[in-house]
């Protein structure tokens, strides 16, 4: 320990000039290295406590700011910086949308070395707080107890927490009061559910010692005002269960669908947990453009609906059918992109790997009477084949939504043997996305690029980018 704590160094008045990957901030040693500083942003001069020396470059954290930056704006959330969660709360919106489309230029320049045209300004979201649909919390009753609060000296006899995760600790919970990142009454059920709880003596998780009743909280909304609440429990206890379910069903009668799991498991994933109704429907439904999406517990959807629409009118857009078109949805999920575009296209065939979401997608389907979509389960790389094109034919546009990791090397050696008219690769990680375009660049040529934002107060950004057949 002391020969690590020896490498670590203090760097005096360094100014911040740039926003890194993953929501860092970039700054310069005195030796030229780069710095990469947590809790800084662009236009800050700090002190900087290195926390790790690597040979390019030093990871550090800001511990004084001598100058603040004219980008910077107070933080809405009281937790802030200590949750984690909104890294660039303290930046201005129209900055954080500079940094984001920055960070597509930049990874489709440098990393994919391709002619590029002018790339269109990033579409903002509409709403910078409170555009969540789904939020999980964890329960413990050792809570994570800020700076304030161990310097301070009281001593603190509740130790139950709800609320999140702190980065790098997978036992400790940061106890949540409000979060801005979903709409009421989300804050109330899960302050409600707390106090409820605590009063009534039920024991929180302890993952360390793998004990404890109350386990997880998950609270789901949409945007037609549909509400979904499922509590986790560790083991059966029916009198408590049935009490904490009673009184969320008595309080928040707008609930539509009010779900428990019992998971006696080492960790806390639902997908392989039989999910009970207790209340309501076992599912939401969300809407856009007079299509209904049937939304169950585990069932994946984008997180910020207002944003998907704009985000599924970009793809579609870019994809310019005319109702002709046989369309290749890769990565479907759910179905939903591929639904979008049903209307407008002759046929759509949507591939995905995962069993549960292509049933929910041929659900949705039937819900909507989309009778030009179909789906199959398999995983990309070796369903995507030349048996599978012979049997669904030659398709004229290919719709790509790959996850953070792109696409395997084998999909877009299939995509170069189709050679379909247009590609529209719609991306989370521009980085992994400027990999994939440089592989298709000597047969397509990138014609629109729209960087969108899904996630303010984040560094996350997604990406639509149209190819064309040179």
């Amino acid at each position: 320990m002391g020969r690590r704590k020896q490498n670590r160094q203090v760097f005096e008045n360094i100014p911040v000039t740039d926003a890194g990957a993953k929501g860092k901030a970039i700054g310069h040693a005195p030796d030229g290295k780069v710095i990469f500083i947590n809790n800084a942003i662009p236009g800050d001069v700090v002190h900087v406590q290195t926390t790790k020396k690597r040979k390019a470059y030093y990871e550090g954290t800001a511990t004084e700011v001598v100058t603040l930056s004219r980008k910077r704006t107070q933080p809405q959330c009281q937790h802030f910086e200590v949750c984690g969660g909104c890294k660039w709360q303290n930046m201005e919106y129209k900055y954080q949308l500079e940094y984001k489309q920055q960070e597509v230029v930049n990874n489709l320049t440098r990393l994919g070395k391709i002619e590029l045209p002018e790339i269109t300004p990033i579409a903002g979201s509409a709403e910078e707080y409170f555009y969540r649909n789904k939020m999980e919390f964890g329960f413990s009753d050792s809570k994570w107890l800020t700076l304030d609060q161990i310097r301070s000296g009281e001593i603190i006899e509740d130790r139950n927490a709800l609320g999140f995760h702190i980065a790098g600790m997978w036992d400790k919970i940061l106890d949540i009061e409000k979060c801005h990142l979903q709409r009421d009454p989300s804050n109330a059920i899960r302050n409600g559910i707390k106090e409820f709880a605590t009063s009534n003596d039920m024991t929180f998780y302890n993952a360390r010692n793998q004990e404890g009743f109350l386990r997880t909280l998950m609270i789901r909304t949409s945007s037609n005002g549909e509400l979904m609440v499922l509590v986790q429990f560790f083991k059966e206890d029916s009198k408590n269960r049935t009490l904490l379910l009673d009184y969320i069903k008595d309080t928040w009668p707008e609930i539509t669908s009010l779900l428990y799991v019992i998971n006696e498991k080492g960790n806390d994933t639902i997908y392989d947990q039989e999910v009970i109704c207790y209340a309501g429907r076992d599912h939401i439904f969300e809407e856009m453009e007079g299509l209904k999406f049937k939304i169950n517990a585990k069932s994946f959807y984008q997180t910020n609906s207002k944003q998907a629409y704009e985000l599924y009118k970009i793809t579609r857009d870019f994809a310019g059918l005319t109702g002709d078109e046989l369309v290749y949805d890769l990565y479907t999920g759910t179905g939903t992109i591929a639904q979008f575009v049903a209307k407008k296209a002759r046929k759509v065939i949507g591939v995905e790997a995962v069993p549960d979401a292509i049933t929910a997608a041929k659900e949705n389907a039937q819900l909507n009477n989309i009778d030009n979509a179909e789906f199959y389960v398999g995983d990309m790389k070796k369903v995507f084949n030349t048996e599978f094109i012979n049997t669904h034919g030659q398709p004229d546009i290919i719709i790509t939504d790959p996850p953070r990791d792109g696409m395997h090397g084998d999909v877009v050696q299939q995509i170069l043997n189709i050679s379909p008219a247009k590609i529209v690769y719609v991306s989370c990680n521009s980085a992994t996305q400027a990999r994939d375009l440089a592989l298709l660049d000597d047969i397509y040529k990138v014609t629109r690029v729209q960087p969108v934002d899904m996630f303010p107060q984040t560094h996350h950004v997604e990406n639509v980018v149209l190819l064309e057949k040179r």
